[in-house]
This record gives structure tokens, sequence and C-alpha cells, in this order.
């Protein structure tokens, strides 16, 4: 296999392997419209492979940042019609993330009277509002008819997604937010059907992408996973634990026939890894950058040695709007710059150079 080769994952047919990772930048307004400047930023990114947006809210409870944007309202479902439009119009493809944070959150940023999480406990740590930082607060637990609303919550988010026009979505399992919070035996201290065991911790997840997966059609659908990522107060450091909640939940969706399974982690060839990606049975995304940038040499190096499909990139991504046709041709990259990534406005979103410039 080839990165620059063209990939077929579901019902998604990518003229390149070369994925944007799903990033936060923070650049929606206070209601979590996604306006203009986002439009043009994932407009300029259509040659990859693939565009994932950033984590987007599926419901106002499930907010995470001032600046995040949104698929909960008709002016939300709007505005990410017109970047579906603007990357459609350019020759690219664009998933969206649904991302519910759960516990990391505030009330001074969703506005509503409570963060939930599967367990009421608390990150350890503050949390930056718009009223400055604060201590994260203790979450409620979400009983399991609350649940099923979530769930619901969830599949609606999807079904406006693709009504508005993306060619299709991921469920964030990853990174320390609500279903990776129900994964680790910390965040989850439940005693009833979706905690205790492996398999019940990973019971939740299934369900919300099961469901997902009904309603839009799983060729559409994918999933991102962060196993021993240890995020945002989500520990999982017993490796025998990680294996076997992520096996159980691996095979649960494994029937499903997603569109993909992308891996956050730091040895995507390792036995974790490829073991995950073995029971999964289908289309397999790596993604090794986050704590250093994957380069062209080692997307190019795991793809074709047949450990990957595809390549998730990130930071890379943000930095050269035209990353395949640099690594085509060899060309210099631009550098990233990490103090313009959660602020606001064009720099550092939409002025970094392309070649043709």
């Amino acid at each position: 296999m080839d990165l620059f080769s063209p990939l077929t994952l579901g019902d998604l047919d990518l003229p390149n392997r070369v994925i944007m990772a799903p990033l936060t930048r923070m650049r929606a307004d206070a209601e979590g419209v996604p306006g203009a400047l986002i439009a043009e930023h994932y407009a300029q990114r259509a040659s990859l492979g693939m565009i994932i947006t950033e984590g987007v809210y599926p419901s106002h409870e499930s907010r995470a940042y001032p600046g995040q944007p949104g698929i909960v309202t008709d002016e939300q479902a709007a505005g990410w019609r017109s970047v579906a439009d603007a990357v459609h119009a350019e020759g690219g493809r664009i998933v969206m993330q649904l991302m519910h944070g759960g516990r990391v959150s505030h009330t001074d940023i969703t506005g509503t009277d409570r963060i939930v999480a599967p367990s009421a406990v608390a990150i350890d740590g503050d949390v930056h509002t718009p009223g400055g930082k604060k201590p994260f607060p203790v979450p409620h637990a979400l009983s399991t008819d609350e649940l099923a609303q979530v769930r619901e919550e969830f599949v609606a988010a999807a079904r406006r997604a693709i009504d508005a026009g993306l060619d299709g979505v991921e469920v964030h399992g990853a990174n320390g937010y609500l279903l990776h919070q129900f994964l680790s035996p910390v965040s989850n201290q439940r005693t009833d059907a979706y905690g205790g065991s492996p398999e019940g911790r990973a019971a939740f997840v299934i369900e919300v992408t099961t469901a997902i997966a009904e309603a839009v059609g799983a060729g559409r659908v994918g999933i991102r996973l962060s196993p021993a990522h240890n995020i945002q107060d989500v520990a999982e450091t017993d490796e025998a634990d990680v294996r076997a909640t992520y096996t159980a939940l691996v095979e649960g969706i494994a029937p499903l026939g997603l569109a993909y399974l992308s891996v956050l982690h730091a040895e995507p060839e390792g036995e974790l890894v490829q073991g995950l990606r073995a029971r999964f049975g289908g289309a397999f995304v790596a993604n090794s950058g986050f704590g250093r940038l994957t380069t062209k040499e080692e997307a190019v190096d795991i793809v074709a040695r047949g450990k990957a499909d595809a390549v998730a990139v990130g930071r890379l991504a943000l930095a050269n709007p035209d990353l395949v046709e640099r690594w085509v041709g060899g060309h210099p990259e631009n550098e990233p710059n990490p103090a313009t990534f959660y602020a606001q406005g064009a720099v550092g979103y939409t002025d970094y150079p392309r070649l043709s410039a």
C-alpha cells in the first residue's frame, strides 16, 4: 500500500490515506455556531484524504469548551451545512466527530444546571471557564434512564450532521471525554450493568455506536479510541484490564461493519493496537502523534508495511493546508504555532502559507 493511493472507508472514497485528525480549535461563536472562518479553515485542507472535524457537542449539557461548535440547534446545523458545502466545493470529504465532554466541563460553559459523568467523581484540577479558572465540579452520575437519553442525543446529532451534508460521523470514545470515562475503572465506579467488569464498562460505548450506525448507516460511521492514554484523570494503568476492556469494546462493535477504527496510541504497531485492529476486522487509522509530531517518514512507512490503512495527522495538517502536496513533492513544511491553537481569529488558523503563494 502507498500513503498517497486511494482508499475506501465504508461508504467514503478517499483520494489518499492522509487524514486530518480531530483537533480542538475553539473558533465557533458564543452560541456554538461554526461561521465562515471555520468553513474556510476546513476548505483549505480539502486535498487531504479526509477531514475529521474538531469534537462537536451533541447536546448543550455535553459542551466542553468555550468556542466549541455544536450540532444541537438549527443555527448550528446551518453553519455546518456551509462548512460541508465549502469543503465539497474544493473536492474534499469531511466527517464530524461527535464529542460529549462529560465531566470535562463546567456549568459556566454548558449553561446548564449540572455536569454529567458515569459516576460522581470529579477531575482533580481546574477548568478554564469564561469567568476564569475554577475547580472541576463533582458531576452528576447518570442514571440508567438518563443514559438512554444521552444515547438518543448522540443519534439525533448524527442525523443532523448527515442532513447538513457531512459525509459521515466519528464517535469520540477517547481523550478522557464521556465515552472514554465509561471505559476506565477510575472514572466509572458504577455497580449496574454499565460498570464493574470490562464488559460492563464497554457496554455504553457499544450501545451508542450501534445506535448511531443503525440511524445513519454503518458505512458512514467511524470510532476513535485511545487505550491507556491516561489523560484528564481517565487512568487506564492495569495492562490486563485495558486489554480486556478494549477487546470487549472492539468485539462488540466489529459486527456493525463500521467505516473505520481510529486508535490514538504511542505504539500503533504494538501488540495491543494491532490486536484490536485484527479483532475489528475493518479499516484501521493509526494516530501516534499526541506527544510528538507524526512525520511524513513515519506515515509513509506504517502504511507501506501494512500496519495501518491510513494515518491521522494533527499539527502538521494545521500548519500545512496543502500537506499532501508538500509530502508528495518533498517540499518543506510550515511549523505549527502552538500559541494560536486555542486562540480566536484567523491567525494560526487560516493564514498558514501555501506552496502556491
